[in-house]
């Protein structure tokens, strides 16, 4: 029982989880997700809207505005923005998911996650937990491809990189999993956008 407004998973699907503070959503998460979907084999796609980044001392802007931002960017049949960090009260990977593994039995998820994540993971709570429980997908962005290749999570799971056709499959393999692509980039940035003063929403905020 996921109640009103859980996404609905079946037991088997593969879920990719894209997570963030999304401070604003741009034209690139969206992108990535509709490349993640298309490389990784993934039924669907869902956004991890979060409450805050712990790893950021700044607080983002209100959680019903960036969600309402980020559902006018990611219009896909397959994607999914939520805030199911806020519902589940976690705000560190690991323990969400925990908490979707547990609220969805049978469900197949996979992190999802650009090449300068890869490069910082080892400093996330729990980080190798991460890549233990479930398989990661990385999308390699513009200026992080060598940083990530050589970042300590990428040199400990050298072994469990899958490469050429079976990153397919990611969703399917027993973690630890993870495969890095490389994808056309887009130029936009979260940081950027705030700067120039473009974080704009047609709701009210």
């Amino acid at each position: 029982m996921h109640g009103p407004g859980w996404p609905v998973a079946r037991s088997g699907e593969v879920i990719g989880l894209l997570g963030g503070s999304f401070d604003p959503a741009h034209a690139g998460h969206a992108h990535v997700t509709r490349e993640a979907l298309r490389l990784f084999g993934l039924d669907r796609v869902w956004w991890l809207v979060s409450p805050g980044n712990p790893l950021k001392k700044q607080g983002p802007a209100p959680l019903d505005r960036r969600l309402a931002r980020a559902r006018e960017v990611m219009d896909h049949p397959r994607a999914e923005v939520t805030a199911l960090e806020t519902a589940l009260g976690t705000r560190y990977t690991a323990d969400t998911i925990r908490a979707l593994q547990r609220r969805y039995p049978g469900v197949r998820f996979v992190w999802l996650m650009g090449a300068d994540n890869l490069a910082s993971l080892h400093l996330w709570d729990d980080w190798q937990e991460i890549v233990n429980r479930v398989p990661v997908g990385v999308l390699a962005r513009p200026g992080q491809r060598i940083s990530a290749r050589m970042s300590p999570a990428a040199r400990l799971f050298a072994r469990a990189r899958l490469r050429g056709g079976a990153v397919r499959g990611l969703g399917r393999m027993p973690p630890p999993a993870w495969a890095f692509v490389n994808i056309p980039m887009r130029a936009d940035n979260s940081s950027a956008l705030r700067a120039a003063g473009e974080w704009t929403v047609s709701v009210p905020a």
